[in-house]
């Protein structure tokens, strides 16, 4: 799916956007996944630089092989919770506020988004990441744009 989509650049945030150039209509062939990290924040920081280039290294892995499969979607790694807003309903008003935020040690730290046949080959690539510092979650993925079908009526 990936190598079908349209390239777009889109120049208001200044990165790369994929979007599809055809509709999910049929859901025979292949789903969208995401590969959500969890893991304490300052974590990476705190390794060495060869704990840090090992760690790299897996992602590097996991990013080739993604991309020699055509697999690979966008992918980001995520600031730290400390610049984060929380947006919440007060009133009837949503209102912006730099907290307080749910109460816990580890965080999504980033995400990949990934195209595969099977929950279980989008689970083989997540085998390549480093788990030994952050956990991992693997969840299909139901695209959500205008004029889009979802990937399962059971949605």
């Amino acid at each position: 799916m990936f190598e079908r989509l349209a390239d777009e650049v889109c120049s208001d945030v200044g990165f790369r956007c994929v979007r599809p150039s055809y509709e999910l209509a049929d859901f025979g062939g292949t789903m969208l996944y995401s590969i959500l990290i969890f893991g304490e924040e300052g974590t990476f920081d705190q390794l060495s630089e060869d704990e840090q280039a090992a760690v790299m290294s897996k992602h590097y892995a996991l990013q080739d092989r993604l991309a020699e499969e055509k697999q690979n979607g966008p992918a980001a790694k995520l600031h730290a919770t400390a610049t984060a807003v929380t947006l919440r309903e007060q009133g009837g008003v949503p209102v912006v506020t730099d907290g307080p935020f749910v109460e816990t040690k580890e965080h999504l730290l980033g995400f990949y988004t990934i195209e595969c046949n099977t929950i279980e080959e989008a689970i083989e690539a997540a085998k390549l990441l480093p788990l030994d510092i952050a956990s991992v979650e693997v969840r299909p993925i139901s695209w959500f744009g205008p004029g889009q079908v979802t990937a399962s009526e059971d949605d």
